[in-house]
């Protein structure tokens, strides 16, 4: 339904909500800007909106809205709108300064804004079915059930630990650290600091190629000094430490979980938020195995 005159979109920050209008034919981004800036003042303590600190939200996915170009697409989308609400594919709007942290209990945490919204609760599990629910077999169908099944010779315990496993996996993001961009990182809070491989710190001059026992050796842990990570559009700086682990290139532990305030949800493992930016992190769940199919677990 086309709109038309001024209209209303609803406009969320982490610790409260307000609404302003909104012309297609006299506004621009930097009105905007202006508009949440005079409504966020004593949040934003008088800094004005600027870009990196507003998205929206359209159709389930938040959107950033930092330049002229996403400021079209966010225009064209609201004159597209059919409906009023969030849910029809009307946009809402989310206001915060990125270099500020986000509340924190017993601090007031806006439910509305993305960050915040409580989790969809995990599917029912679906129960088995009873003989009573069950419709009539024919005779054909009840002989075929008399067959004796193949035997599965693995051990229970066996299969539950690999089914827990297979549906569980680790934790692993795509950043960059110093000058090698596009590494797949391990994300455990189990570590305690950052670390490299030995064979990717040889291949990408973190330590001489021609490193050796008592010269970078194995008789423990060495620190390489501080060294930057990028992850999402945030670069951090952390003390990095080399380490015999071969699985991965770059591990991500504690140091860095704490640092970024990153929260894990307890319901999708692969829903990751930065806390200290609202940015969530891209995570895909990987499953080590070795060359007999064996499930390899990371502590």
């Amino acid at each position: 339904m086309a709109q038309f005159g001024p209209s209303i979109i609803d406009v969320h920050t982490p610790s409260s909500s307000f609404a302003i209008l909104y012309s297609d034919t006299e506004d621009s981004l930097e009105t905007l800007f202006d508009k949440l800036s005079k409504k966020t003042v004593v949040e934003l303590n008088g800094r004005h909106v600027r870009p990196g600190w507003v998205k929206y939200e359209w159709n389930g996915t938040v959107w950033n809205l930092d330049d002229a170009s996403d400021y079209a697409i966010f225009a064209w989308r609201l004159k597209s709108a059919t409906g009023t609400t969030p849910n029809d594919g009307w946009p809402v709007l989310f206001v915060r300064n990125p270099d500020r942290p986000l509340p924190s209990p017993p601090d007031y945490q806006n439910p509305s804004f993305y960050v915040f919204r409580p989790k969809p609760s995990p599917p029912s599990p679906r129960l088995p079915a009873t003989p009573e629910s069950s419709s009539l077999e024919s005779g054909k169908s009840r002989k075929r059930g008399k067959e004796p099944k193949p035997h599965d010779a693995a051990p229970k315990f066996k299969k539950e630990f690999e089914k827990f496993h297979n549906e569980n996996g680790v934790r692993t993001i795509t950043g960059s650290i110093g000058p090698v961009n596009n590494v797949r990182m391990l994300l455990k809070s189990g570590y305690r600091h950052v670390y490299i491989s030995r064979k990717f710190a040889i291949k990408n001059g973190f330590i001489p190629k021609d490193a050796s026992p008592g010269h970078y050796g194995y008789s423990g842990i060495v620190n390489l000094g501080k060294w930057p990570i990028t992850v999402g559009r945030t670069r951090t700086v952390h003390a990095v430490y080399l380490t015999e682990e071969s699985h991965f290139d770059v591990v991500l532990g504690r140091s860095f979980v704490e640092r970024r305030q990153v929260k894990f949800d307890a319901v999708d493992p692969t829903d990751v938020v930065c806390g200290d930016t609202g940015e969530k992190i891209d995570c895909e769940l990987v499953i080590l195995k070795d060359g007999k199919g064996q499930i390899v677990t990371v502590t």
